[in-house]
């Protein structure tokens, strides 16, 4: 069995390969080739941390078995300088049902989220969509810039964040790793304003993306939200964009952006996965002038293929702590 940090997963798993990897299980997962429920979420509220645990069996020429993740939110920790998010994903033998491996999970969920959105914008986004407004300087912000970096040529980059510092930081960041330039702006609309890529990448409990800022043409990936108390968008943004997701369950049960444009009978419940455009079973982007809003909350199916496929690439590459296991 192979035991993984979040380095070594991010020495073997490129933002190329978890495209990849992301764009095919999205694929299966709208033909059925995936088991998996919807994620199990507990909360506890005396330091408001929740608990989620993301079982799955997937199938494919390559990633085949089952595997779950556990994933911990710790707001407390931001004060100690500690992440955030703390999980492990732990991937099967499918033919003996013994561990393959021991995954650091925020590693796989950044490049997994990342990727699934530089999947949504390629095939949703117009093909010279490059001036991009990014909301949060986190890690998925800095793994969305990365991803969408490799499929658009970004002409123009805006962030906003709450925090001034983390938001320098972010700059620097990217000047020195990317080579990009990066504008810092005091309002998300600021950012907004003509901007046809967007990612929403906050946990806010109040929405920062109004549709009197979207441009026409604009691609929004709205990750941050990714429990039904937090929302990105207000309705009238949701119900201005044609509305994409990655799993039509997950989003009608876990997203208050959606289920809320729903209730007030602004969008309808049948909602489009990227998986069927991918597919070819039902339509893209329709206009240029059209908007469009790709909901990811992230599924277990995402994080077990890419689990597989970091093993896989761990081995040739000789990479991880190797570690007996027996019953």
């Amino acid at each position: 069995m192979l035991v993984l940090d979040g380095a070594q997963v991010r020495q073997v798993f490129s933002p190329a390969a978890a495209y990849q990897v992301v764009a095919e299980v999205m694929r299966r997962f709208s033909k059925g080739d995936v088991v998996q429920p919807v994620r199990t979420v507990l909360g506890y509220q005396g330091d408001g941390s929740l608990f989620a645990a993301m079982p799955c069996h997937v199938s494919g020429e390559k990633e085949t078995g089952y595997g779950v993740k556990a994933v911990l939110h710790m707001p407390g920790n931001t004060v100690r300088g500690l992440p955030t998010h703390v999980g492990i994903l732990v991937v099967f033998d499918p033919e003996n049902g013994q561990p393959l491996g021991i995954i650091e999970g925020a590693a796989v969920t950044a490049l997994r989220t990342a990727a699934a959105s530089a999947v949504a914008s390629d095939a949703l986004a117009l093909p010279e969509a490059g001036d991009l407004a990014l909301l949060g300087a986190g890690r998925q912000a800095r793994g969305h810039l990365v991803a969408l970096s490799e499929i658009r040529r970004l002409r123009r980059v805006r962030l906003w964040n709450r925090g001034a510092e983390r938001a320098e930081d972010f700059r620097t960041w990217a000047g020195s790793d990317l080579g990009i330039d990066v504008e810092l702006v005091a309002m998300p609309a600021e950012a907004l304003r003509g901007a046809d890529l967007v990612c929403g990448t906050v946990g806010a409990t109040a929405p920062l993306i109004h549709a009197v800022d979207l441009a026409e043409g604009c691609h929004i990936n709205a990750v941050g939200a990714s429990v039904p108390a937090q929302r990105e968008l207000d309705v009238a943004a949701v119900a201005a964009c044609s509305v994409f997701v990655d799993s039509r369950e997950s989003a009608l049960r876990e997203s208050s952006d959606i289920a809320l444009a729903i209730e007030e009978k602004r969008i309808s419940p049948d909602l489009c996965e990227i998986g069927e455009v991918l597919l070819g079973v039902r339509p893209g982007r329709a206009a240029p002038t059209e908007r469009t809003l790709y909901k990811s909350l992230g599924i277990a199916a995402q994080d077990v293929a890419s689990g597989f496929a970091v093993v896989r690439a761990a081995r040739h590459l000789g990479v991880g702590s190797v570690t007996e296991f027996s019953c």
